[in-house]
């Protein structure tokens, strides 16, 4: 193996400094044109209001952020005019400093039912047996009683068709937000694998990927390292490792910048690789190879999964979802979530298109030996894929 130079975790944060802040967030301007997009589906559709709770749509069509609560919080967006901002009334000030988007602000006391305000919102924006959708985030506590007081005076549908198809395509302004995550994270990936000695723990790794996101100015979302055995498992073990020689070594990472995710994962070996960690290495890089080659516009997502899981079948791994093998779908969509449309799995038809972001990541898991998964996103450009970063070489040289 093409070993590092070592470089301690303290040494590497004193090198960081923070990147996020010379990001330009998304703008007004884009806000409105995301909801005149919405708009312009829900009237092809014919939904006559959209009903947003605290969920990251509402802040990608509004801006606006809130906290999850047990208390009804959000926003309706009419097929036409400005939104409607839902709040309790002891919130409505700080509501207020939160608008981005024009709109009036709802209120209901703490006595008052505000499934009441919000049926009676929808009506009014309705005639009678039109139709009114749910942001699919929305919990069932509140969408049945909406549901209940709307009764049977308007249809009830789903949004998540409309939601997906503004969402799934990134603007070139999100790409850029998306680019300046994943470049800073890769740092810390990097980072990770000069510093890593015989004896570390897990638990030492993960704090200093937090603690590095932090220092660039991010906001950390996750981070695992697992070692040796735990790389067979996606998710890994419930519980701390200790690094030793001839390891396998898996982290996985994500943090955000502007709340657009970075996610990218990393695969190899502590010391010397064997023949077999190396020919297991060498077979996940062509199922991951083959996943970008099949990632072309107008292909169905399926197809790129189709590609990597063939990939491992005919090397005799699988089929489908056995282990050892994928025992998982090859990719999901990025953006606002970490997990979003479009997902690269069997039976998803959509057709890529210019402007969707999705991972890459077809692991060979062996439950009992250990894992292989390489991460790296992809977004559809004009004229077909392209990596954010660059993917690992070999498992000598994880790192350009």
């Amino acid at each position: 193996m093409s070993a590092p130079v070592y470089k301690s975790f303290d040494q590497s944060l004193a090198e960081f400094e923070d990147i996020a802040a010379a990001v330009a967030p998304i703008s007004v301007q884009e806000l409105k044109a995301r909801i005149a997009k919405l708009q312009g589906l829900m009237r092809e559709e014919g939904i006559k209001a959209t009903y947003l709770d605290t969920s990251t749509s509402l802040t990608y069509f509004t801006g606006m952020t809130l906290g999850a609560s047990e208390r009804l919080h959000g926003a309706i967006i009419p097929v036409s005019g400005e939104p409607i901002y839902i709040s309790p009334a002891f919130e409505e000030p700080k509501t207020q400093t939160l608008i981005q988007i024009e709109g009036q602000i709802a209120v209901w006391e703490e006595h008052e039912d505000p499934a009441s305000l919000v049926a009676q919102l929808l009506c009014d924006l309705s005639a009678e047996g039109d139709s009114f959708a749910f942001d699919p985030m929305t919990p069932f506590v509140f969408s049945s009683a909406i549901t209940d007081q709307v009764g049977d005076r308007l249809k009830v549908r789903s949004a998540k068709a409309i939601i997906a198809t503004c969402r799934q395509i990134k603007s070139a302004t999100e790409i850029a937000i998306i680019q300046a995550a994943m470049s800073a994270s890769l740092r810390v990936h990097k980072a990770v694998w000069q510093g890593l000695r015989e004896g570390i723990s897990t638990t030492e790794v993960t704090d200093f990927i937090a603690a590095a996101h932090a220092k660039l100015g991010m906001r950390h979302i996750f981070s695992a390292a697992q070692f040796g055995e735990a790389t067979a498992y996606p998710h890994g073990v419930p519980y701390p490792q200790t690094l030793k020689n001839g390891d396998m070594v898996l982290i996985d990472l994500g943090a955000h910048i502007h709340r657009y995710c970075s996610d990218i994962t990393r695969t190899y070996v502590f010391g010397t690789p064997t023949e077999r960690q190396r020919e297991l290495w060498t077979l996940e890089r062509q199922a991951h190879h083959a996943a970008f080659n099949a990632a072309q516009l107008g292909t169905p997502c399926e197809e790129v999964d189709f590609a990597a899981r063939g990939v491992l079948t005919d090397a005799g791994f699988g089929p489908d979802y056995k282990v050892p093998g994928l025992p998982h779908r090859t990719g999901h969509g990025l953006g606002m979530d970490m997990h979003e449309e479009p997902y690269i799995v069997r039976g998803n038809k959509t057709v890529l298109e210019p402007g969707m972001v999705f991972s890459n990541e077809p692991m060979l898991a062996l439950y009992g030996e250990c894992g292989v998964r390489l991460e790296d996103i992809i977004y559809m450009s004009d004229i077909g894929p392209v990596f954010f970063t660059e993917p690992s070489l070999s498992i000598d040289q994880p790192f350009s």
